[in-house]
């Protein structure tokens, strides 16, 4: 079941975390004096913006191992071939992870995408039912945090699609109705998203707002009209709209005034880089991202706090002389063995001052969408520019690569080592390419594992299965 009991315990509760969020810096608007619900959240410009903005504290609060949906980088790079595992790990979902052993039946509910991304959908729907209906807020407050919706409910969409397949659409709160929701086509849900992305672009602020929802602001936390573009070229690519995903790609690439592709990629991950389209601020106590917390492989070696490795094919793909070998990733020997791990996010001392925020959308990827869009068309000279403006900024040469194929499988290898460890790319590029099964036999055998096609979806688990008998299983599970 989407939602395992009414919609008032599960909206109290969620607004409950969310305006007890530690997100002080963004989050500067105290809860209503007389309680949070549905009833009255939405009556004043300020308490409707920290609604929202509470959201994206809890995003940066909960990440595994507390689970979340942020862990969606670390457990798709586990299943994928970018990330290894210590041996000497006894953390039993990161092992079903990385050998893609998942069942429905072992899949711990703090690791369950399913159970993490729906009630937020859940929290969108019903904020966009009460912005809907509110009649307090003044029009600018209003559309900006209806866009935000819109453009979150997409974003959490487009997660369960390339996790699950064929997902419930639920656009509602009503749990009665929600609860026998079946399994809606691929095809529809991205339809939906386009839909809603396209609304959210027209709704949302063209710069970057803070808490208030309507001031200006150099902090990129909060969604804007660009951060819908990007998610919607994406979109875009991903259904094989080319010349609409160039189009979305071409007005961020030329919004020169607020995005510029950074010269050194040490900078790409700070706090507020014009190269970040949507960051999440930090929010818990004494560190910066929890990308440094977890991948930074102390100076004792790896253990069950740090058991995440870079994967020996990953390490293979990288041309010599890449600077994003080079800063990116970084290593440590304990006697006779190297450890490499994940160095983009660099600040994990405690108490350090915060100079790092979390990337979710980024300007490389939007000039590789639009690379491989180019080349899908056939403008194999765009194509080359947008793939050596990549290249350039890594300190590597022009492609010489010509030919239609040769660039498409010239801009994936670009996007596994540009994108690397972040939001599921290469787990969504290796599916949508048609090279899971290649690539994934030859990385079960680092793994120690057998690769079976049917593991490039999780399974539903077993606890939801019988809480919605419209649900059907995933195939091989």
């Amino acid at each position: 079941m989407l939602y395992q009991s009414s919609k008032c315990r599960y909206y109290s509760i969620f607004l409950a975390v969310l305006f007890t969020t530690s997100c002080t810096k963004q989050l500067e608007v105290p809860p209503p004096k007389t309680g949070i619900s549905g009833e009255n959240v939405f009556t004043s410009d300020e308490t409707a913006a920290a609604t929202l903005t509470g959201i994206y504290g809890k995003m940066s609060a909960n990440y595994f191992p507390d689970g979340g949906i942020t862990s969606v980088p670390l457990l798709t790079g586990l299943s994928s071939d970018e990330f290894g595992l210590f041996t000497g790990t006894s953390n039993t979902t990161y092992i079903q992870y990385y050998k893609n052993s998942l069942s429905s039946n072992t899949i711990p509910y703090t690791a369950d995408f399913w159970s993490s991304f729906y009630p937020y959908i859940y929290f969108a729907n019903s904020a966009i039912e009460r912005l809907n209906k509110s009649t307090y807020l003044t029009p600018a407050v209003k559309a900006q945090l209806l866009g935000e919706a819109k453009f979150f409910r997409a974003f959490c969409y487009f997660y369960l699609l390339n996790l699950y397949g064929d997902v419930p659409l639920v656009t509602i709160t009503d749990y009665k109705q929600t609860s026998v929701i079946g399994r809606t086509s691929v095809a529809d849900v991205y339809k939906f998203m386009i839909s809603e992305l396209k609304d959210a672009q027209s709704l949302l602020s063209e710069d970057y707002v803070d808490a208030s929802a309507t001031n200006l602001t150099n902090e990129r936390t909060r969604p804007n009209k660009w951060s819908a573009t990007a998610l919607l070229a994406r979109m875009y690519l991903f259904t094989g709209k080319w010349n609409e995903a160039i189009s979305e790609c071409n007005s961020i690439i030329d919004n020169k005034r607020l995005f510029e592709l950074l010269s050194d990629v040490n900078s790409v991950f700070h706090a507020n880089s014009r190269e970040a389209i949507w960051q999440l601020q930090p929010v818990l106590a004494g560190y910066n991202t929890q990308e440094a917390r977890i991948y930074i492989i102390p100076p004792t070696g790896p253990s069950d706090l740090n058991p995440i490795v870079i994967s020996r094919s990953l390490l293979k793909s990288f041309e010599s002389g890449d600077l994003r070998r080079i800063n990116w990733i970084d290593s440590i020997k304990i006697n006779s063995t190297t450890y490499h791990y994940l160095y983009k996010y660099k600040v994990n001392t405690p108490g350090s001052p915060v100079s790092e925020y979390s990337t979710i959308l980024r300007l490389s990827e939007v000039y590789l969408i639009r690379a491989e869009a180019k080349a899908q068309i056939g403008d194999l000279t765009g194509s080359s520019v947008d793939l050596n403006t990549i290249r350039n900024r890594s300190g590597l040469q022009n492609t010489t690569i010509t030919t239609k194929s040769g660039l498409l499988t010239a801009i994936f290898n670009e996007r596994r080592v540009e994108l690397f460890g972040e939001w599921g790319h290469r787990w969504f590029d290796l599916k949508r390419s048609g090279e899971i099964d290649q690539a994934m036999d030859f990385a079960a055998e680092e793994k120690g594992s057998k690769w079976v096609s049917t593991q490039q979806l999780y399974p539903i688990t077993s606890k939801e299965l019988l809480n919605n008998s419209k649900l059907v299983q995933n195939p091989g599970y």
